[in-house]
């Protein structure tokens, strides 16, 4: 039985509830004393977590469209990615706020560069800025084949995504091992499509 519009539009209503509602979580936490004695890293890993959850879920997006025959789905895509960039952006206004300091940004740029884990943020962080700007059917339209072009490069993200993340945390830790495997498990899934299309 294939989803209808309707139950397609309460599954975004959800969707879009489970991706704000950790940041109200996140927010009590941090009011009321609930996180550990270094709260700017953890709201930092917080993020970046919530981050890279969405962007697995939207990478999840197509395969269940196709296998599991619920074409309208995809529609749920567009949500889930923007919803990633939102918290990317907070990963990273998280870490220049409470690591650097607010008149820093001088400073962000150098770290940005000396430091290879967090050029590998960035570098995610510009291309889900580019497919988020271009995520709408306006941009899809001008830019015709090229869209496909440009969206492919959320495979980039997925890879550097979970190694940035194992970097970041310099100790030997499961959870960000998990997340590159799910990683790698999404994109050999579609591996066809990601060779073809992998320049190297």
């Amino acid at each position: 039985m294939r989803l209808s519009i309707k139950q397609i539009t309460w599954l975004k209503v959800v969707l879009h509830l489970v991706a704000f509602l950790p940041l109200v979580y996140l927010f009590l936490a941090a009011s009321q004393g609930g996180l550990s004695a270094d709260p700017a890293k953890d709201i930092q890993h917080f993020t970046g977590r919530m981050a890279l959850k969405l962007l697995l879920a939207t990478l999840l997006v197509s395969p269940l469209t196709r296998y599991a025959k619920q074409p309208l789905l995809i529609r749920t895509r567009r949500l889930l990615g923007v919803w990633t960039f939102v918290w990317a952006c907070l990963h990273l206004l998280s870490y220049y706020l409470l690591e650097l300091g607010v008149d820093n940004l001088r400073l962000l740029g150098s770290e940005l560069i000396s430091r290879p884990y967090l050029t590998l943020g960035i570098i995610c962080w510009l291309i889900l800025l580019a497919l988020t700007v271009t995520s709408f059917q306006r941009m899809q339209r001008k830019l015709g084949k090229r869209w496909q072009t440009l969206h492919n490069c959320i495979y980039i993200v997925a890879i550097l995504a979970p190694i940035h993340y194992i970097w970041s945390v310099k100790t030997v830790s499961p959870q960000p091992l998990i997340y590159a495997g799910i990683a790698a498990l999404l994109l050999a899934w579609r591996y066809k499509k990601f060779i073809k299309w992998w320049p190297f």
